[in-house]
């Protein structure tokens, strides 16, 4: 996909993942909101994956470490087709498969994630067995900023390193904001560039929400040959909905009627625009 189609797809990718949250009347809406663009960067033009064989031998493997915002991973699947996209209206019903957190009962979903701070660590192992099995896929983990204050991350950071894990990216949403507040207020994690790369990682900075910045780094992987790589995402929680981002009470919050209505037509304005500059 080119830049602008990418831009529409998360915009159409937000959209349903606000009608899947408001139908289920549950789900973490922010954090989903601000990794919508990195995920569909990511499954729309990065990663190597099939729907119609989701266990290939050699597809590339992504973790949503982060497991909590799991809704536009849920959206972006359906979307591919892993699973029928009619399925998201079980979202977090009885019985259902698509629950609040990745479940590797569903196609595409390689681990079941939640507890915070072990998807790097499996990401480090699915990445060293590629290296060692010669397959050359590679492993893309996506974190959480507040993720981060938990030790098994930097355990594994140091692991990734230490193997040169150069088909290993990590990437973190960070959004500055956590369920109960600033992350800097709750457990500071600056300078955070300067930790990763303290711990051996190559470290690109950018704005997680610019498609341009996230695909040309993606294609840029593995800039430094024999270190894991470490994208600071820096995103906006809530983004595409203007009275959400940015408002740590849409870490958990269910839009009501009018609020949907608000929130799709916002969206519904920003695809026209991309659909208008793809035409260009």
């Amino acid at each position: 996909m080119e830049i602008a189609a990418l831009k529409g797809k998360a915009a159409q990718i937000r959209m349903d993942l606000l009608r899947m949250i408001h139908g289920a009347k549950t789900g973490h809406t922010g954090g989903s909101l601000s990794n919508t663009d990195i995920l569909t960067a990511l499954y729309y033009r990065v990663m190597l994956v099939d729907p119609k064989d989701p266990k290939w031998a050699v597809r590339d493997r992504f973790i949503a470490s982060k497991g909590h915002s799991v809704e536009s991973l849920w959206c972006i699947l359906a979307d591919l087709g892993f699973f029928p996209k009619a399925e998201l209206d079980t979202f977090s019903r009885f019985g259902t498969r698509l629950i609040g957190h990745p479940n590797n009962k569903v196609p595409g979903i390689e681990m079941n994630t939640g507890a915070l701070g072990h998807g790097l660590a499996i990401s480090v192992g699915m990445a060293l067995a590629s290296k060692r099995d010669g397959l050359g896929y590679r492993v893309f983990c996506l974190m959480g900023d507040g993720e981060q204050a938990e030790g098994s991350v930097w355990e594994a950071a140091m692991a990734g390193a230490h193997f040169k894990l150069d088909n290993l990216v990590g990437i973190i949403d960070r959004n500055r904001l956590q369920i109960s507040g600033s992350t800097e207020e709750v457990m500071g994690l600056d300078p955070l560039d300067d930790k990763w790369a303290a711990f051996g990682w190559n470290v690109v900075s950018i704005d997680g929400n610019d498609m341009d910045a996230l695909v040309r780094t993606f294609d840029a992987i593995p800039a430094v040959s024999g270190k894991p790589t470490l994208i600071m995402a820096n995103t906006v929680k809530g983004k595409g909905v203007s009275f959400a981002e940015n408002v740590p009470h849409w870490h958990h919050h269910v839009p009501n009627d009018e609020q949907l209505a608000m929130a799709l037509a916002e969206l519904a304005a920003s695809l026209e625009s991309y659909k208008q500059e793809g035409k260009v």
